[in-house]
């Protein structure tokens, strides 16, 4: 499903979903195609779910957003491991 779909089904929540089809550049994470797992009126519970989701099942790419958000272009960030001495 396309965000553009899910912005027309689910207009104003939250919604928690994994990326099936995306794609890195420049810095960004582009999801071009996603599965919708649950929707929510209020984001502490999409976050619950997402936190919850991603202690199950690590290596999914799961996210959660609000579908007011235009577009799925997400900066990526990564976190450093310091080397201790």
């Amino acid at each position: 499903m396309r965000w553009e779909e899910v912005q027309e089904k689910f207009p104003e929540e939250w919604v928690v979903f994994e990326a099936v089809e995306a794609h890195s550049q420049d810095g960004f994470r582009f999801i071009d195609s996603i599965s919708v797992i649950d929707r929510y009126d209020d984001s502490l519970n999409a976050m619950k779910r997402y936190k919850q989701l991603h202690k199950e099942q690590p290596g999914k790419e799961i996210y959660f957003l609000h579908t007011s958000r235009p577009d799925l272009k997400i900066e990526e960030k990564w976190v450093g491991f310091k080397r201790w001495r």
